[in-house]
């Protein structure tokens, strides 16, 4: 059952905003009321919508003992009943309160894992996939910091995604990648298993974290690795030790030491931002284990295997069979399986539906 009472607590206060905005007075935030305004649209439209389906529901349940009107009444019911249960869903989802992260932007950062260059292939492989993805979505990717590897695999990227609602829907492809193929240099052509890490961390603002100054270690140093004479030849890669919690940042991608130094700083902050995060949700919710939200480093979450097309993502037991498709960018349908499956554990967790249900893991 929907939460009446609190829909009717919603649309009252909606109409309150609408009067506030109408008449304002030097004490009204207008910013802060348009924002409250915006967040609960969506739900009082539905639940009017909703109250509207309700009532022509209960005209046609009516409308069954009337010899003239009962054959209308029984054609129009199903479709109109349907309707109701599937903004019943809506209205569930749009109950559940909203991460304040989930619009951020994101720091995206991929590393080889075990696997030797095999693995630091599959890294830029991973990177060129999310990179296409963001293409598809408009988003924009600015690379922070990256360490090439040999055969033009990535030892390790650091790379801010700018867009709309992009931790929202990278945040569950935290973790361990495995890949199942044959390298381009096995001669008898045995599948080799490699893995790269992925972390997906929110974008953090001078708000989000407070840095003191006496807390940094920052360092200068020549910068290192490709990029033409101009980078080599340069005091521009900064690194930054955060005293208290033995973070290391280093950014060199610029010539320009106050840009890196920036750079390095906004990804120090989302580290911190995230260590903050995880804290919280340990102190929430200790007993809860689930398989999406955890976001463990060390958790294979999911396998690629090229022999067989298939992506499995082990959180949710889903299985695809077009890898082909998938590495080169379109994930659309894993982001959506794992935000619905999540958004199923908190309606539960709140009350509002059923636990949600799992597939099959081909590959566990």
């Amino acid at each position: 059952m929907l939460p009446r009472e609190r829909l009717e607590q919603l649309a009252k206060r909606f109409g309150q905003i609408d009067d506030m905005l109408c008449n304002p007075s030097a004490d009204i935030d207008l910013n802060k009321l348009y924002k409250e305004r915006a967040q609960i649209e969506p739900l009082v439209q539905a639940f009017d919508k909703y109250k509207g389906l309700e009532k022509r529901i209960a005209e046609d349940e009516a409308a069954l003992g009337d010899p003239e009107l009962r054959e209308l009444a029984e054609m129009e019911l199903p479709e109109l009943q349907a309707e109701r249960k599937s903004l019943e869903a809506s209205m569930r989802v749009l109950l559940l309160p909203k991460d304040p992260n989930d619009s951020k932007n994101t720091i995206l950062e991929i590393r080889q894992g075990e696997g030797g260059e095999e693995a630091a292939l599959f890294a830029a492989d991973l990177f060129r996939m999310y990179g296409r993805y963001a293409e598809t979505r408009g988003w924009k990717i600015e690379i922070l910091s990256m360490s090439d590897a040999a055969a033009g695999g990535i030892k390790e990227v650091i790379a801010s995604v700018i867009g709309k609602d992009v931790y929202g829907e990278l945040r569950f492809e935290g973790g361990v990648h495995r890949v199942q193929r044959v390298p381009a240099t096995e001669a008898q052509g045995r599948i080799h298993t490699s893995t790269a890490t992925v972390a997906v961390l929110p974008e953090a603002e001078d708000v989000d974290v407070q840095i003191d100054e006496k807390d940094l270690e920052i360092s200068i140093a020549a910068s290192g690795g490709p990029g033409g004479q101009g980078v080599n030849t340069t005091n521009s890669a900064v690194q930054i030790q955060h005293k208290p919690t033995g973070i290391i940042v280093k950014c060199q991608d610029e010539r320009s030491q106050l840009k890196n130094k920036a750079k390095a700083l906004k990804v120090l902050r989302a580290r911190l931002l995230d260590i903050e995060r995880e804290k919280a949700e340990k102190a929430e919710s200790a007993a809860r284990k689930s398989m999406v939200s955890t976001g463990e480093r060390s958790q294979k979450i999911r396998t690629y295997n090229y022999p067989q097309n298939r992506v499995s993502d082990h959180r949710i037991k889903l299985t695809i069979n077009k890898l082909d498709r998938i590495i080169e960018g379109d994930i659309g349908e894993i982001i959506t399986a794992l935000r619905t499956h999540r958004q199923a554990e908190l309606l539960h967790e709140a009350g509002l539906g059923e636990a949600p249900k799992m597939g099959s893991d081909a590959d566990a």
